[in-house]
C-alpha cells in the first residue's frame, strides 16, 4: 500500500460499537475495512467490494443510500434472491427474497430494517423471516413445501465516510439455526442474548510494519471498556495483560500474528484502573492488493457478564428454579435496555429536529434585509412546526406596538386581522405578550381557556381568539443587544400536547435569533440612511443651463452602503461653454466615494480656470494633481466641453478627451446612435507626464450626449464591446424625440448584475 501508508488511519473502520457482530460478521467487517483501507477514493472502495466480499459465507448487500438501491450482492445473497438484476430498489430485493417480519408482514415500509439502513440509520440486530415458497426468478425448490420458513438475523451500518462522494451501507444476513419444539422461542431468546452480548464492541487497528506492532487507532468503545484513551495509540496492546492473564492464550495470539492468520480467543485483561474483565478478542490480518500485510484489525467485546453468567449457570444446574429466575432477569434487562435505547433514539431525533430548525432559522432570517419579509419568514418557521398559529409584535423605544405579523395553519385571516387592529393597541397588562415584553422573559399559559377573560380587552378580540383556538399559549421576548424588540405569541388550539419546557427553550432560541436579525435590519436601515445622505452630498444636482436639457442616474454596488466611486458632473463654465464629466474611481465603498469627492473637486477647479480649456489639457493637469496630492489611486474619466453655436443655424462644437474610460455615445434626434471612440488615453494615476489628446466634432441639432461607467456594460462572460452593442440597441429602440430622462431609463433597463457601480449622464444640446 505505497501511497496509503501516510494517510490518517482513523477513517478505515465502521465506528458502530453497538452493531451486532458475530464471528462471521466480525470477519465481514474486517473485509469491508480492508476495502476502505485499500481504496484512495470512495469510488475505488465501491469497486473493490466484490473481490473482498464475494465468497464470504454469509449473505452481504451493499446499498447506495442516495439511490435507495442494492448495488452489490455477494454469492450468498444471490442465492437468497435468485437472478435479480442489479441495481434494484431495496424493497424490491426484499420482496424477491420473500423477507417478512416475524408476524409475516412484508418489509417494504420505512420501518423495516432494510429501509432504515437505506436511510443511513444503523440496525443493531433485528430478526426477520424468509419464506420458503417460490422466488421472483422461478419455481420453488423441490422440497419447498416441506421446508419451514428460515429465520435471519439482520445487521446494517454505514460503510462510507459521511463527507465522501458515495454514501454506502453494508447489510449482513445471518441465518439462525432451528431448534426443537420450542424453536421459535429459543431462537428469539438466542437473538436477545446476542443483542445483550454485542452492546459494547470495540475496534482496534495495529500496524505490523512498525516496530513492536503498535496500536494506530482505537474507537471510543475501546476507551470506554479499558479506560485507555489516546495514550493507547503507539503502544503494543500487551499493556492490557496482567498477573492472571493466561500465558497460553497470549502464546496462541502471538503465534497467529507471526503466521499472519486470524485468531479468536477469550482472555482475562485489565483496565486502566486495575480492574479485571473478560475480553473476547478476534484479530484478522488485512492485506493490500499486492498481498502485503498492512494492518491487523481487532474486534473485542467485554464478555465479563457472559463468562460470569456461564460460571453461575454451571454452579446452578441442580437448581432449576434459580436458573429460571436468572433467565427472567436477563429478559427483563434486555427489555429495559431496548426501552432505554428507544427513548434515547427519540431524544436524539428531537434534538436533531431542533438543530435543523435552528440552522434553517439562521439561514432563512439572515437572507433578507427587509423587515416585512423577515417577519413573514419568521411566521412560516413557527407555523405549523411549533404552533397552530403565531402572532408577532414589534415595539418601539416607548413600548408601543409598531408592526405585527401573524399566521394560522388554516388561514383564518379575518380573525388574525381583528387581533392586529383591535388587540395589539390595547394589550392588557395580564396578557402573555405584554408580560413577556415587560419582563423580557417567556410566559407560559398551559390552560389558557380558563383565563380567556383576563387576556383580551374586548369581546370581539376574545371571540376571534377562541375561533383561532388557544388552549395553550407561550409568549417569548425578542431580545437583541440588551433591548427587547418585541414578542412572539405561539398558540396551540388543542390540549393533546400543551407547551412544555422543551418548547420554551426552543422558542427562546428562535426568538433570540429573530431579534438579532431584526436588529441587523434596523442597523442596516440606519446605515442606509447615512449612506444616502452622504451620496446626495457627493453627487451634484444638475444645474439648469439655457440651451441644454440633462438627466443623470446612479446605482451603487456596495452591500454596506449605497455609495461608490462612480460620479458625473455638469458644468456651466465662465466662458459660456458646457462641461460634461463622467468618472470612475477604483473601489466600491465609502473610501472610493471619498476619493471620488476629491477628484470631482479637482476636475471642477481645473476646468473652471484652465488657461487652455482643451479637455486633453484639463485631464493632464488633473492627472498631475492626483499623483502629486495622492487624492486617488487610479480612475477613469471622460471630459467633454461643448461650445454654443457661433450664430443662427450654426452647430454646437464638442471637444472631448478620455482617460481609459468607456466611449460616450451620441444619439441624434432621429434615433441614430454613434459610438465616440476616436480618442483614448491612460487612466488617471498611471503616468502624469504624458500629454493627452482630444477630438472635436460638430453636434447635430437636438443631439444627446450619453456618458456612462463600465457597470452599465459589463456582464460575466462577455466583453465590453458586446455590452456597448447591447446598450446601443436599447437606445436605438427608444422612440425618436425622447429626452435625456427617457434615454437614461432605457439605458439602465437591461439586467444589471450589481457587481459594479453604475453612473450615467445624458445631455441634449438644443
Amino acid at each position: 500500500m505505497p501511497a496509503e501508508r501516510d494517510r490518517p488511519r482513523d477513517s478505515i473502520l465502521v465506528q458502530r460499537p453497538d452493531a451486532v457482530v458475530g464471528r462471521e460478521e466480525a470477519g465481514l467487517v474486517t473485509a469491508a475495512t480492508a476495502v476502505v483501507e485499500q481504496a484512495s477514493t470512495p469510488a475505488s472502495a465501491s469497486k473493490a467490494l466484490p473481490g473482498v466480499l464475494a465468497d464470504v459465507p454469509v449473505a452481504v448487500l451493499v446499498i447506495d443510500r442516495g439511490a435507495g438501491a442494492v448495488t452489490y450482492a455477494n454469492t450468498a445473497a444471490v442465492e437468497l434472491a435468485g437472478n435479480v438484476r442489479l441495481p434494484v430498489d431495496i424493497d424490491t430485493w426484499g420482496a424477491s427474497v420473500g423477507l417478512t417480519d416475524l408476524g409475516g408482514q412484508p418489509l417494504a415500509s420505512t420501518s423495516g430494517p432494510l429501509s432504515l439502513v437505506a436511510q443511513g440509520l444503523p440496525v443493531t440486530g433485528e430478526a426477520v423471516r424468509m419464506a420458503s415458497g417460490p422466488r421472483a426468478d422461478g419455481p420453488p425448490a423441490p422440497d419447498a413445501d416441506a421446508r419451514p420458513d428460515r429465520l435471519l438475523w439482520v445487521t446494517g451500518f454505514p460503510l462510507s465516510r459521511p463527507d465522501g462522494d458515495e454514501h454506502l451501507s453494508l447489510v449482513v444476513f445471518l441465518e439462525v439455526e432451528a431448534g426443537g419444539a420450542d424453536a421459535a422461542e429459543d431462537q428469539l431468546q438466542a437473538l436477545r442474548e446476542r443483542a445483550v452480548v454485542a452492546t459494547d464492541i470495540a475496534f482496534i487497528i495495529t500496524d505490523p510494519r512498525q516496530p513492536d506492532n503498535p496500536l494506530i487507532w482505537v474507537n471510543p468503545s475501546f476507551s470506554r471498556i479499558t479506560g485507555y484513551g489516546d495514550e493507547a495509540v503507539g503502544r503494543n496492546c500487551r499493556f492490557l495483560q496482567g498477573p492472571a492473564t493466561d500465558p497460553a492464550a497470549i502464546a496462541g495470539i502471538r503465534a497467529a500474528l507471526d503466521e499472519r492468520r486470524a485468531v479468536t480467543t477469550t482472555l482475562l485483561n485489565y483496565r486502566k484502573d486495575g480492574t479485571a474483565f473478560w475480553n473476547q478478542l478476534s484479530i484478522s490480518p488485512v492485506f493490500d492488493g499486492a498481498g502485503e500485510l498492512v494492518s491487523f484489525v481487532g474486534v473485542q467485546t467485554d464478555v465479563t457478564e457472559r463468562v460470569r453468567g456461564e460460571r453461575e449457570r454451571e454452579a446452578a444446574f441442580a437448581a432449576e428454579q434459580a436458573a429460571r429466575r436468572e433467565a427472567e432477569l436477563a429478559r427483563a434487562t434486555a427489555e429495559r435496555a431496548q426501552a432505554d435505547a428507544e427513548r434515547a433514539r427519540a431524544d436524539a431525533e428531537r434534538m436533531q429536529g431542533r438543530l435543523a430548525l435552528m440552522a434553517e432559522a439562521t439561514s432563512t432570517l439572515i437572507a433578507t434585509l427587509d423587515l416585512t419579509d423577515l417577519l413573514d419568514r419568521l411566521s412560516r418557521l413557527c407555523v405549523p412546526l411549533l404552533a397552530d398559529w403565531v402572532f408577532i409584535c414589534l415595539v418601539d423605544d416607548d413600548g408601543a406596538v409598531r408592526e405585527t405579523a401573524s399566521r394560522h395553519r388554516d388561514g383564518l385571516e379575518e380573525e388574525l386581522r381583528v387581533l392586529a387592529t383591535q388587540h395589539v393597541g390595547h394589550l392588557p397588562e395580564s396578557s402573555p405578550t405584554r408580560r413577556s415584553i415587560a419582563t423580557s422573559r417567556p410566559v407560559l399559559v398551559q390552560q389558557a381557556g380558563t383565563h380567556v377573560d383576563d387576556l383580551f380587552s374586548s369581546e370581539a378580540t376574545r371571540q376571534a381568539a377562541e375561533r383561532l383556538g388557544m388552549r395553550s399559549l407561550l409568549a417569548v421576548p425578542m431580545v437583541a443587544r440588551r433591548r427587547t424588540r418585541g414578542a412572539i405569541l405561539l398558540a396551540r388550539a388543542h390540549t393533546e400536547r400543551p407547551f412544555d419546557q422543551e418548547d420554551v427553550d426552543l422558542a427562546e432560541d428562535l426568538a433570540r435569533r429573530a431579534a438579532l436579525a431584526m436588529d441587523n435590519v434596523r442597523l442596516y436601515q440606519q446605515e442606509h440612511t447615512v449612506a444616502d445622505t452622504l451620496q446626495r452630498s457627493l453627487l451634484p444636482e444638475l444645474p439648469a443651463i439655457p440651451g441644454v436639457e440633462s438627466a443623470a442616474h446612479y446605482v451603487s454596488a456596495s452591500t454596506a452602503a449605497d455609495v461608490g466611486g462612480d460620479f458625473y458632473d455638469l458644468l456651466h463654465l465662465p466662458d459660456g461653454s458646457i462641461g460634461v464629466v463622467i468618472g470612475d474611481v477604483v473601489g466600491h465603498d465609502i473610501a472610493a466615494a471619498a476619493a471620488m469627492g476629491h477628484l470631482r473637486g479637482l476636475i471642477r477647479a481645473c476646468a473652471w480656470e484652465a488657461p487652455d480649456p482643451d479637455p486633453g489639457v484639463v485631464l493632464a493637469r488633473v492627472d498631475r494633481l492626483v499623483q502629486g496630492l495622492g487624492v486617488a489611486s487610479m480612475a477613469t474619466i471622460v471630459y467633454a466641453r461643448a461650445v454654443p453655436p457661433a450664430g443662427e443655424g450654426a452647430p454646437w462644437r464638442l471637444t472631448l478627451a478620455s482617460a481609459g474610460h468607456p466611449p460616450p455615445l451620441l444619439r441624434t434626434a432621429g434615433g441614430e446612435v454613434e459610438v465616440l471612440d476616436e480618442v483614448t488615453g491612460l487612466l488617471i494615476g498611471v503616468d502624469g507626464s504624458r500629454p493627452r489628446r482630444s477630438t472635436s466634432i460638430d453636434l447635430p441639432r437636438d443631439a444627446t450626449l450619453l456618458a456612462y461607467t463600465d457597470g452599465l456594460i459589463e456582464r460575466p462572460g462577455t466583453d465590453l464591446d458586446e455590452g456597448i452593442a447591447e446598450l446601443v440597441d436599447r437606445l436605438v429602440a427608444t422612440p425618436a424625440g425622447s429626452g435625456p430622462r427617457a434615454l437614461c431609463d432605457a439605458a439602465v433597463a437591461g439586467s444589471l448584475d450589481g457587481r459594479d457601480d453604475v453612473a450615467m449622464i445624458a445631455v441634449r444640446f438644443c
